[in-house]
């Protein structure tokens, strides 16, 4: 690990002054991803601003009946919540879906949504890969690649998002607020939080250099039934091969989101007006224009019979 400077700020205007004095500076809670990344030197932040003091960390009622999540909430009591657990359904059993306990316990709400996909050759800096060094290529394309994207890459990177959590909140239609230098504020709707590689897969968020999240918030409930299934290669501490996170309501109309088959939590609302028409209209809609390697096809058809099970166990 490379030397580093630190320090700990008490204040939301403290932390991105902090920012804004350091360039390349890091914000950081949790860790959880950020210090292996750091390990490895895929990472190299001259400076870490400690936020865990900001205060965070309170999960509170909107007007509008919906939720305000502080970015520093953990994981383990954003899935315990009473309000999410009734409301949000989908939110609890994707974060129970995540990680370890261990994990949980530490990973907050915005670094959940920061984290960085875990391709084995970004993580191995022997090999090329444009999200790590731009412009050295990227190994995945015509290596090992059963766990990489079929949707929504590029010539770039097919790398995924690892999150589960970011596939509930795209379903639910959640908001990213943040503040930086100046007091300066946004809401930003977590569809467009996410970007896509392009010809820039290293640049894998819309935040700016030194902005801050401070919260997320979800709209008031939506009902229906909520389901969330991860199929992944063993039980515990894995990634999702495919998940799909669901909003079913009794008319058949619903929401549906996909993890481990792109770059970003992938959701087209124009897909699910397929709905009624069953989990393989839904798929066709959803992974139109999918380019699957050889190695990683079989992810189109996992998609229409994971979402074919939710679909039933939401109708049933």
């Amino acid at each position: 690990m490379r030397a580093f400077s630190y320090e700990r700020v008490t204040s939301p205007a403290q932390a991105v002054a902090a920012a804004a004095r350091a360039p390349g500076a890091r914000f950081i809670a949790g860790g959880t991803n950020l210090l292996d990344l750091m390990k490895l030197e895929i990472e190299t932040p001259g400076h870490l601003i400690d936020v865990n003091g900001l205060g965070f960390d309170k999960i509170e009622a909107t007007p509008d009946g919906g939720l305000r999540i502080g970015a520093l909430v953990r994981n383990t009591d954003l899935a315990a919540d009473a309000r999410v657990r009734r409301d949000y359904a989908l939110l609890s059993r994707a974060l129970l879906a995540g990680a370890s306990a261990q994990l949980r316990n530490k990973a907050t709400t915005a670094g959940n949504l920061l984290q960085r996909t875990r391709c084995a050759y970004f993580y191995d800096t022997n090999q090329a890969c444009n999200k790590r060094q731009p412009g050295s290529g990227c190994s995945a394309i015509g290596g090992v690649n059963r766990q990489h994207a079929v949707v929504g890459a590029s010539d770039a990177c097919i790398a995924t998002h690892p999150s589960d959590m970011a596939v509930a909140m795209r379903a639910l239609d959640a908001k990213v607020e943040t503040v930086r230098a100046g007091g300066v504020r946004r809401t930003i709707p977590i569809a467009d939080f996410h970007r896509l590689p392009g010809a820039t897969p290293q640049i894998e968020t819309s935040l700016l250099p030194g902005e801050l999240i401070t919260s997320v918030t979800l709209p008031a409930p939506v009902g229906g039934k909520h389901v969330y299934q991860k199929v992944r290669d063993r039980a515990s501490y894995a990634f999702a091969l495919v998940s799909v996170a669901a909003i079913v309501q009794r008319d058949g109309s619903g929401r549906v989101a996909l993890g481990g088959v792109a770059p970003k939590p992938w959701r087209l609302e124009a897909a699910e007006a397929q709905l009624p028409r069953g989990a393989r209209a839904v798929t066709a809609a959803l992974l139109a224009g999918a380019r699957p390697t050889e190695q990683n096809a079989f992810k189109v058809t996992l998609v229409e019979r994971t979402l074919d099970a939710v679909l039933t166990e939401a109708r049933s």
